[in-house]
Order: structure tokens, then sequence, then C-alpha cells
């Protein structure tokens, strides 16, 4: 069924919308949204269509060699039907029969790996490993080459090359045997191959230094993945662990927050951080929200404003009372969906990782040809074809290539979360940058969303009192901006009691008042009712050229009273469309408010086109025209229901102002943590960026990849240029990846 589909069924069921749950992620497609692993939460096993779901946190996996052991091993597995990797995060999670858990934790500590059932406890750190037997190592592999080149006895070379191997390379060797005995032919198991033929050759102090090499550029390149990792970890540490807590008697303590209930009353101090959401009770004050929605200045907070988690109290003090527990805070939800978002494949990197896959044997068998079709069939010398094909092995491991994209993923999800933006995937992140269409809703996304009542018209012999009490007792029952505007705009005025009540999507409510039906809507909803005039539409035009938002009340008997109503419009969205514009994006404006209101609007800040009148099922099918005649990507800008289908349709759906909102932050593509547009030409830089530091990878990896393979086949590479050109090449796409954390 058609995700769309999915959230027109939720709006017709007057039930909110969710996205269907599937373990797999691909484009276009919000199936991926359901499928975050909790790893803060108590996480043992999850129930799916395929069996049961079982986040594994295994330390030792840091990089592509550790996946591919663990495909091959669980994938041949009875019982075992689905492996999601996240790297970063250092978390398996499998789907297998409820009966086989053992066997998959069995089969792990098979290839060597400690698994731990991922747990609400965080994650040990792995244990450093000392420094002196790589330092031992070095220093004999260095003195093995100087005894080389000073002509001393064989016996002292070798003894010394053995030394500085035993040191630092065991770890390696047993690495490799696993990887062997799993047929599996990883960097561990080439390294070992390489650095055994190189001492059944003769190279002692080249063997040496290829393992020393390796090692320390091994442990670099684990501090450089530890980077990436630390930069979704930090937002962890943003939540201080205790909270000032008012107890039963009245007085107050420090507790921790992990423990603290929802209704709880908690006080703030000056400087303060904030550690649990929750609505400002008593006091008011200044609040740094740059953690959650990325805005440079501190926002002002009083009585009934919402309280983030994470944020920062900059002057006054206050009390608030807390509204989700500490697993459930606006910022637990980020860090779950990005969490979640570095698990699914980006399209670059689900080619990389076919590529790599078919990439490793064919280096393997031209190493393997190298080394016995020139002796055999043209007479060359064994002992040098022999060294080329080891040379060969250490390049052939494609680390630097796979590894490249998830830590330039990782670094760009994190750098959104920075700017106040949850991306729910790579997916996203990497297709932003093919935008050609951005539609928007109106009211919340371009205009502040809070309009006021300009008119107030009485049609015929009505009494006015009477009009604006019948107004107002149905435009209370509706949480729509405009229907608030009329509610607020009347004061002092009865508010009387309204049965039947219901909501006509996208046209206005319907109620009945002491025995009669009344209708409140616009101007649509006049004319599916038949009550529309000459006169009446003269006075609607006027209205509307002016911009405004014109509703009716009628009875029976037809229309009573004209409301007109106006928005204002952000600042910030003229800036956003402008810069839109200077990215060669094209911009939409759907709404149900009128064409002319709609018109108005769009002219002010600058949209292409604007589309009034419609309706929810009218604004998807614009996306859907938009998506059969556009070259690029659509996306689609909204912050209410109304807007789900086609949020839901459009390749990338941006959700406006999701701060505290947990259903626009799991159901979203793209959420924009608060009402700024702006963030919409950060999201396509940032994508582009990221876009373009992937492609810079990829021809680093395999550019040196090349080079060295050039050099080895015309006689001038050495195995330890082969170590710097593999593990080399990694430290260059990490780092290369890492510059999207930049400031």
């Amino acid at each position: 069924m058609p995700k769309y589909q999915l959230f027109q069924d939720a709006i017709e069921d007057n039930a909110k919308p969710h996205a269907p749950s599937c373990c797999g992620a691909h484009a276009h497609s919000h199936e991926s949204k359901n499928t975050a692993v909790d790893l803060e939460e108590v996480a043992t096993a999850e129930n799916s269509q395929d069996g049961v779901q079982t986040p594994i946190r295994i330390m030792q996996m840091d990089c592509p060699t550790e996946e591919g052991l663990l495909r091959k091993k669980l994938g041949s597995m009875a019982g075992v039907s689905g492996m999601q990797f996240n790297l970063m995060q250092r978390v398996l999670t499998v789907t297998h029969e409820p009966d086989r858990l053992d066997a998959v934790l069995a089969a792990i500590r098979s290839l060597g790996f400690t698994p731990e059932l991922a747990s609400d406890a965080a994650p040990a750190a792995k244990p450093a490993k000392p420094w002196w037997p790589l330092a031992l190592a070095g220093i004999a592999a260095i003195a093995s080459e100087i005894a080389h080149w000073s002509g001393l006895p064989t016996w002292s070379i070798a003894v010394l090359a053995m030394i500085a191997v035993l040191a630092c390379g065991i770890t390696t060797y047993k690495k490799g045997w696993i990887a062997i005995r799993n047929g599996n032919l990883n960097i561990n198991a080439l390294m070992s191959i390489a650095v055994t033929g190189a001492f059944l050759i003769g190279q002692w102090p080249e063997a040496a230094m290829v393992m020393v090499l390796f090692t320390m550029a091994e442990l670099i390149e684990a501090k450089s993945l530890d980077r990436a990792r630390n930069a979704i970890s930090g937002l962890m540490q943003l939540t201080p662990e205790v909270a000032t807590v008012q107890q039963a008697d009245g007085s107050w303590q420090e507790v921790a927050a992990k423990s603290v209930a929802t209704q709880a009353r908690v006080r703030i101090k000056p400087g303060e951080r904030i550690a649990l959401d929750g609505v400002i009770v008593s006091g008011q004050s200044s609040i740094n929200q740059a953690p959650i929605t990325g805005e440079s200045l501190p926002v002002e907070k009083t009585i009934d404003d919402a309280v983030f988690a994470g944020t920062i109290n900059e002057s006054g003090s206050f009390e608030y009372m807390v509204t989700a527990a500490a697993g459930d805070s606006t910022l637990a939800r980020i860090i779950h969906a990005i969490e979640a978002a570095q698990g699914a494949r980006a399209p670059t990197q689900r080619f990389v990782d076919q590529f790599a896959r078919v990439y490793t044997p064919i280096v393997f068998a031209i190493a393997l040809a190298i080394a016995v079709v020139p002796p055999l069939f043209f007479g060359g010398e064994w002992l040098a074809w022999i060294y080329k094909a080891l040379v060969l092995l250490v390049i052939a491991c494609p680390c630097a290539l796979v590894i490249s994209t998830p830590v330039t993923i990782v670094s760009g999800l994190a750098k959104a979360a920075r700017l106040g933006i949850l991306v729910k995937g790579g997916v996203y992140l990497e297709e932003g940058r093919k935008l050609a269409w951005l539609a928007l809703d109106k009211t919340g996304t371009i205009t502040h969303g809070k309009p006021v009542q300009t008119d107030f018209i009485v049609l015929g012999s009505h009494n006015e009192a009477e009009v604006q009490s019948l107004a107002v007792s149905l435009a209370s029952r509706s949480d729509h901006p405009v229907s608030r505007a009329v509610a607020l705009a009347a004061k002092d005025i009865t508010v009387q009691n309204v049965s039947d009540f219901e909501a006509l999507a996208g046209r206005g409510t319907k109620g009945i008042i002491n025995g009669q039906q009344y209708h409140l809507g616009n101007h649509r909803l006049v004319h599916d009712l038949g009550w529309c005039s000459p006169e009446l539409e003269t006075q609607l035009f006027a209205l509307e050229q002016q911009g405004k938002t014109v509703i009716l009340l009628a009875n029976e008997a037809g229309v009573m009273a004209l409301f007109a109503v106006a928005d204002t419009v952000k600042d910030s969205s003229r800036l956003a469309i402008a810069e839109l514009h200077e990215l060669g994006i094209k911009t939409i404006m759907l709404t149900g408010d009128n064409a002319h209101t709609a018109r108005a609007i769009a002219d002010q800040v600058g949209i292409d086109e604007a589309r009034g009148d419609l309706l929810p099922i009218d604004k998807l099918q614009v996306i859907e025209d938009k998506l059969a005649s556009s070259n690029g990507k659509v996306g689609m800008v909204g912050d209410g229901i109304n807007d789900a289908p086609a949020l839901a349709r459009a390749d990338i759906g941006f959700a406006m102002g999701a701060a505290g909102t947990g259903t626009a932050i799991e159901t979203a593509d793209v959420a924009l943590m608060d009402d700024d547009l702006r963030k919409l030409p950060r999201f396509i830089r940032l994508s582009r960026q990221t876009h373009a530091i992937l492609l810079q990878n990829i021809a680093l990896a395999l550019g040196i990849k090349i080079v060295f393979l050039v050099l080895t086949l015309t006689g001038n590479g050495t195995m330890w240029m082969a170590v710097f050109a593999d593990v080399g090449a990694s430290l260059l796409v990490v780092a290369n990846g890492l510059r999207l954390l930049r400031k």
C-alpha cells in the first residue's frame, strides 16, 4: 500500500498517522521510520513479522571488516532471517526465530567477539590497549632494518623481526585466522598472508615494518572513527543527571533525572541546563534552545510555554511541570532517530558495499595470477613475482572505500542536528541536493500561523451579538488558526453548547446549537452548500483581493455573517525563499485558503506558484503532478495533519516546528526543529556538501589503490608502501568526512 494512502486512511479514520513498520530502507518510503533501535531503553527483543529483532552491541565491531565476518557467519544460520548493521554505534540487530538467540550469540563469540544485549546501561568503553607492545615492536622493526643494512647475520635480523611481529601482530593473526577459517578475505587475513609470505621469502625487516605500520595506522583510524561516534554520543551529555524536584511535603530535593515521573514539579536556577521536557507553571526566563532547534538567540519563555531537555536557562528562575520521562524527551527522540538513521544505507553507501563485494575477490585472483603465471609461463623469478603478489594482497582490502561513506553520512547527520535539522536517514541527506521543487503549506509555515480578525460583517437583520456568539461557539471547538482568531476576537461573548460537532476537512466546521444546525467555513464550503450569490461573491472578492481569509457563518436559511482574518508573513520566509531561488529551486505554495489570499501571500515572499482552495487530497494531487513533470526531486514542507498525504508522497517530507512533537519526529523524512524556513537552504547546502565529500572519498580511495597497483605491477611498489596505500587512504577519507563537523 502506498505510504500516502496510509496517511489518507488515517485522516479519514480521525486517527493519528503512523508510518508502516519495515526493516528495509529505501528512497521515497517511510518504511525505515519505525526501525529505530532504541539503544538507551531496555532492548532485549522486539517482535516483527519475520521473527524477533534483537539489538546486540559488539564493541569489537569497528568497520566493514567485522561486518563481513558477521554477515557470512550469521547469514547461513538456520533461524536467522535478517541483519541490520550500525557500525558507528557498534550495534547489530538480528532478526531471528525466538529460540535461536543463544545460537546467534554463540556464533558471534566463535568469531572472537563479545556480544552484549543492548540495554539502558551505557555501553562499556573499549579497554585501552597498553602502548608499550607497539613501542617495543617499533624499536625491534627499526633495529631489524638497521641490522639488514649493516650486513649482520640473517638470524639476528630474523629474531628482531619476529619480536616486532609477536609484540604487535598477534591480534591481527588471530583475526586473520578466524577470517580465513570462515572463508572471508578481510584486511586481517590479507595482512597475515602477506606478512607470512614475506617471512617465507626472506623479507624479514619489511615484514616486521609492515606489521608495525599496519597496527599503528589501525590505532589512528580507530581514534578518528571515535570522533565521528562522539559527534552523536555527545548529544547524550547535554542533559544533566539530576533535577531539583518538589517532594510530597513541599520540600525540594535533587533526584536522578531518569527517575522523575511526568507531572512532577521541577525548579530551574539561572545558568542551569534543563533535565526534562515540560511546561512552565511559575516564573519566566530566556532559554538557549540551540541544542534542540539550532536557534542562535535565546528565546523568552513564560507560563504555559514548553521547555526542552538539554536546553540552557540563561537568566531568571522558574518552575515547570514534567511532560515526558527522560527516555521520551525531545532530545532523546532526536538521538534515537539519528542512531536509527545511521543504520540505514544511503544510495552511495549501498553502491560502495556492492562494489566492495566483488572488488576484493577480483584483486585476490589477480594477485594469485601474478604470483604463478609469470614464473610458470614466462620464465619469471618466483621470489620477485610472489613479492609483487603479496604487495597486491595488502592493496586488495577495500576498507578505505567502504568506511568512507558511513563516516561522511554520520558527520552530515550530526552537523544537521547541530543546525536544528533532524534528518531521518542518509538517503534523505544525500537526495536533498536533487530537489528541483519545494511545495510549502502557508499557515504556520510561511506565515506565523497566528492570524487576527480584521473584519466582521453581519448580513441581513441578524443580531450582531447573537451572530458572534454562534460563531465563537463553533470556532472555539476547532484548533484551526483561523477559527482561533475568530474565537479570540470576540471578548465577553457567551459560548453556547454545541452538539454533533464535526470538522469538515479543508472546509470548516458544523454543529447544532439550540436545535438548529450551523456551518462555519470557507468560501468553498459555501459553494458546496449552494448559498453563494452575486452580492456575496462581490463582498468575498473585495476582501480576498486584500489577501484576507474569509470564513462565513450560515444556518439552514443562508449566510448570516462574514469574518475576515489576515495572517502575517515571517521575515525568515522571505529570506528563505530568496536563498532557495539562488540554489536553483522553484517554490509553490499549497493552501486551503482562497486563491486570492494564496497569491497575495506568495507575492509578498516571492514564491513562484500559488494554489488555493485545496483539500488534503488536492495537495496530494499537486505533488503527484510535480513528481510526474519535474526532472528533479520534489519536497513538501508542512506542519499539520492536512499536509500528511502530500508530505508522505513527496520525495522528501519536511515537518516544521517539530520540537516537542513526537509524531513529527517519528514520521517526517526531515524535521525542522523550529519554524524557521531558512533551515531548508541550509539542509540543501549540507546535502550538496555531503555528496561532494562522498565523491571525493570514493575518488581518493580508488585513486590511491590504482596508483599503487600500477607501481606494484611496474616493480616499484613495496609492502610498506602498500600499507600506506591501504590504511593511509582510510585515514584520509575519515578525516575528509569529518570536515562536515566543522563550524
